[in-house]
């Protein structure tokens, strides 16, 4: 959880640090660009799908992976006051825990993810300081520093998945806002232990499903404050 305070504590401050930076009253609650950093309940409806030890099936076997609570940075582009695309992420370390026949052997494996997620959103006007949304889009999850616990090596297996997206801001002024933002994600993966302790490769796929709950902070501003308008360009010679 160590690394996982730092990434907040980076975060906040880089979103201070991007406020501070731009000219006063820069925020803008209609802006083009905007920028969260929150807290994320990552919870899993996972459920095992098979595993297999030396490519025969393992009766009653199955596993479960922990839900967690990480820091998270969003940053999203508005192309106008309805349609926007945002960019979603953080890293989480996910454990895997055998029940069912695998229950002797406790946590089978860990492993970092690093599982963004891009979403085209609709920004729906006419309430207020709410701002409710909705979106859609994909997240693709990488798994990095993966271990065994039962001896040999883990894989995972990187996996792509669909996104649903609902959430609403509350506009505070000057750019500020909270909010809070709700993503299910439909995905799997396959997860591979090598030369462990059974003596021979076991693989497990595995549902995943998860559901990301968000509260969040938020900065709002245009991009044209930091880069400044674009001019024409000069004519051809």
């Amino acid at each position: 959880m160590m690394r996982a305070k730092t990434l907040w504590l980076g975060a906040t401050a880089l979103l201070a640090g991007a406020a501070m930076a731009l000219p006063a009253q820069a925020g803008d609650s209609n802006g083009n660009f905007q920028v969260k950093v929150g807290v994320t309940g990552v919870l899993l409806d996972d459920d095992t799908k098979s595993v297999t030890l030396g490519g025969a099936a393992v009766p009653n076997a199955s596993a479960e992976t922990n839900d967690n609570v990480i820091p998270t940075l969003t940053l999203a582009y508005f192309f106008d006051k309805h349609w926007a695309v945002e960019l979603f992420c953080c890293f989480d370390q996910v454990n895997v825990t055998g029940k069912g026949s695998l229950a002797q052997y406790g946590k089978l494996a860990s492993t970092w993810a690093f599982p963004p997620i891009l979403t085209l959103q609709y920004h729906f006007d006419g309430f207020g300081a709410f701002k409710p949304y909705v979106g859609a889009g994909v997240e693709w999850i990488h798994y990095f520093d993966s271990k065994s616990n039962i001896g040999g090596g883990a894989d995972f297996d990187d996996s792509f998945g669909f996104a649903l997206q609902v959430g609403t801001d509350i506009d505070l002024g000057q750019g500020w806002s909270i909010g809070l933002d709700v993503k299910k994600v439909w995905e799997d993966t396959e997860i591979t232990w090598v030369n462990n302790n059974l003596g021979q490769t076991v693989v497990a796929k595995h549902d995943l499903d998860p559901w990301f709950v968000t509260a969040n902070l938020g900065y709002r501003f245009n991009l044209e404050d930091i880069f400044g308008a674009r001019t024409a360009a000069a004519p051809l010679k």
